[in-house]
Parts: structure tokens; sequence; C-alpha cells
């Protein structure tokens, strides 16, 4: 008889890290979480390590399990997605879908009728907590499945609701926008460096610098415009520094990688 445990098939990168975020929570016990991966070696060797069960096949993974993860690259889900019919219950089963580019409709198209899917967009800094997910619902899930998964995924950081047809634009923005962010600290700190600083005062600076502005956001609800306004003086030193990225098209720029961004994810959910 399926419980409410919760079950995670693919053991990679990003399968783990929701595993060991749902056991550091406490939103699951170990004995809860059942893991399936083809590479029966890693299978075992992460199911050791979170203490949770691994799974001798997807038949055990699905009649122990309520809510069911897909953590497992796109073009896996696609070869595999179709032998899954037989195993969902619709009336019992949920799945969640981390896979990039892997639409709700494609999984609705192969699961029996009915079936509820939700799709996940995280980015990196899940595996430390501080994520933002974007959710899409299928049209089977209510509005307390939903919650209930948002309160769960509240480990791996933000969850915020999205329409489906904006996933490509979470994409561009939160799902590549830690490597703009990680461009932006290297940079920092090469520009310290270059003026005399040593390199690990300049990362120290750098990353504080970042940390504390996003954490000023966050916390103080203002919008970015007023708290840019606060720190530039008229003919100051930060007034020159904004005519220099403004001269730069430092703007347009940014504005330019989240659009190619957005573009090559929607190409590569057409393939």
């Amino acid at each position: 008889m399926v419980s409410l445990a919760a079950g995670i098939i693919g053991c990679g990168v990003m399968g783990t890290a929701l595993g060991r975020r749902l056991i550091a929570s406490g939103e699951i016990i170990p004995a809860n979480l059942w893991l399936f991966d083809l590479d029966k070696q890693k299978l075992n060797d992460i199911a050791s390590e979170l203490g949770a069960e691994p799974a001798a096949n997807l038949e055990q993974l699905f009649q122990q399990c309520r809510n069911i993860f897909v953590a497992v690259k796109p073009q896996d889900v696609k070869s595999a997605a179709g032998g899954w019919a037989e195993l969902f219950q619709p009336a019992v089963h949920l799945l969640i879908s981390l896979a990039a580019g892997v639409t709700i409709g494609f999984y609705e198209e192969r699961l029996p009728a009915g079936s509820k899917v939700i799709r996940l967009m995280p980015n990196t800094p899940s595996l430390i907590g501080e994520g933002a997910v974007a959710m899409s619902t299928g049209k089977a899930v209510t509005s307390q499945e939903a919650a209930e998964i948002g309160k769960l995924l509240g480990c791996l950081g933000l969850v915020v609701p999205v329409d489906e047809q904006n996933m490509d634009v979470v994409t561009g923005l939160s799902g590549s926008g830690p490597a703009y962010v990680y461009l932006f600290i290297e940079t920092l700190i090469d520009a310290g460096v270059n003026l005399g600083l040593s390199r690990e005062t300049a990362a120290a600076l750098a990353v504080q610098t970042v940390l504390g502005a996003a954490r000023m956001v966050r916390e103080s609800g203002r919008h970015p415009v007023e708290l840019r306004n606060d720190v530039t003086s008229p003919a100051g030193t930060t007034a020159a520094a904004l005519e220099a990225l403004e001269t730069g098209r430092f703007r347009g720029a940014l504005l330019r990688a989240v659009k190619a961004a957005a573009q090559r994810s929607g190409e590569l959910s057409d393939d």
C-alpha cells in the first residue's frame, strides 16, 4: 500500500541535494525517503549516506511512495516516462518533475487520465537551501496539494508559483541567474586586485557586498531604485561608477542575457 513517503528517481546532483534538504529540514524522515537510480552503486552509496531506502526497481518505489520526484536528465525522462503509466495511480500519486524543459503536458500525455503533475524549475543555490524555485501545476492538481508541495519544498529556498508558459522566462532569470551573479562577483574581485587589494580581501568584500545588497532588497521591501539612490550622492563616487556602467551598456547587456537564455530554453524544450 502506498504511504505518505516520498520517492526520488535519479541520484545525481539535484536528486541527492533534494534528498539531503528534505531530511535535514525534518520534512521527511530517512525511513520515508525512497531512492531509485539505474546506477546501483551510486544508489546504494547515496541511500546509505542519507539513511534512505534504496528501491530495487521503480515498481517498489511507486508502491511505497505518494510523492514521486523526477530528478533525471530530460533525455532520460523522455525515454523512460512511457513505462511509468502502468505504475502511476492518479488517485494516489503526485509526480513532481525537476527535469528541465520537460512540460506538464508531456507527462499528462503518457500517464493515465487525471494524473497529477507538478513542474519545478529550481536553481543551484537550492543545494544550500537558498534557491529560487518556480512551480507550475497541472490541471488535476488541487490548490491544497500545491500548497502542501510548496511547503515541502521550502527546504530548498523560495518557492514561487508561475504559469507554465513563463517557465522559459524563469529559466533565463533565476535558472541561469546565478551564473550572472558569479560573473559579477568574479569581476568585482578582479577589479579590486587590479587596483591593489589582495585577492583574499577583494573576494571577502565582493561576496559580502553582493550578499548584503540582496538582503537589503529582500528585507527592506523597498524598490532597488530607491536603495540605489540612497548610495548615489550627486557628483560622487557611485555616480561616476554608474555612469561608467551605463556607458558600457551594463543594463542592456543583462537584459539581452536573460532574453538569450529564455530563448534557448524554449529551443531546448522543442527538441
